[in-house]
């Protein structure tokens, strides 16, 4: 038997298997957010919020296996974008309507549209923006997976229906500050360059263990105390840049010489 026509065959089929796992990833990401919407519906909060952060998981990974494995591809940036708008912009608003945004009515469900709608732009946005056009330190408006996550941190810290109007005007917040957020021009710092140390420390790995270890022993503080402080960090770093530009001295006048 001639080796050569054999040998090629196993590296191509595991090409193929390597290939499919970013979208497979996808997939599950598409299936958190449906679980979230079904059992938001069922008034089951407690397990319908984890569902926006374990899709936020799936949403870095798919990514980032493609870009290590080399297979990213057209067909996968649209894809996963498309689940996004489920996950990241159904499901919230599914959920926070069935914690408390039905109480307000027509408002409610129209906190709820705009919520979906802003993550579309957001996502719209962000994909037609090319490479060398904007700095790949922040993001253009807040991504949607934190404005998500501010949604599924907030009811997963109170897993309990809002009783009436007034508390409902919680849930309208939780909504309508993230996307108004996501649709502006405020930027927000990236994560992927976030540089907290020396490059030859192990500084951040020590911070990711401590974030990991705070979400396992009081889970709900601390993933509404990341998911509020994300979404301050840009507003707060914006008039921090602002006053320190009035505070700073003018530029000194070229002088011109005497005629």
């Amino acid at each position: 038997m001639d080796e050569s026509s054999t040998g090629p065959r196993p590296p191509q089929r595991f090409r193929r298997g390597i290939y499919l796992l970013p979208s497979m990833l996808t997939v599950a990401n598409i299936f958190c957010g449906y679980a979230c919407v079904v059992y938001a519906m069922r008034g089951d909060f407690q397990t319908a919020a984890p569902l926006i952060g374990l899709a936020l998981v799936l949403d870095m990974l798919d990514g980032r296996i493609a870009r290590l494995t080399g297979t990213t591809s057209a067909f996968g940036r649209e894809f996963d974008s498309l689940a996004d708008v489920i996950s990241f912009g159904m499901a919230p608003a599914a959920l926070t309507f069935a914690w408390g945004l039905f109480q307000l009515g027509r408002l409610g469900w129209l906190a709820g549209f705009l919520f979906v709608t802003a993550t579309a732009l957001r996502l719209a946005r962000f994909n037609i923006q090319t490479a060398g056009t904007y700095d790949k330190r922040y993001f253009v408006g807040m991504p949607s997976p934190a404005a998500a996550g501010v949604a599924a941190a907030t009811v997963y810290a109170w897993p309990y229906p809002l009783g009436d109007s007034r508390h409902a005007m919680l849930a309208l917040a939780v909504v309508l500050v993230p996307a108004l957020l996501m649709v502006s021009t405020v930027r927000f710092r990236s994560f992927k360059t976030i540089n907290l140390g020396w490059r030859r420390s192990y500084l951040s790995l020590f911070v990711i263990a401590a974030a990991l270890a705070l979400i396992m022993t009081e889970p709900r503080i601390t993933l509404v105390m990341l998911a509020y402080g994300y979404l301050l960090s840009a507003p707060v770093e914006l008039i921090v840049n602002r006053v320190r530009r009035r505070g700073a001295p003018p530029p000194a006048a070229e002088q011109t010489p005497a005629q």
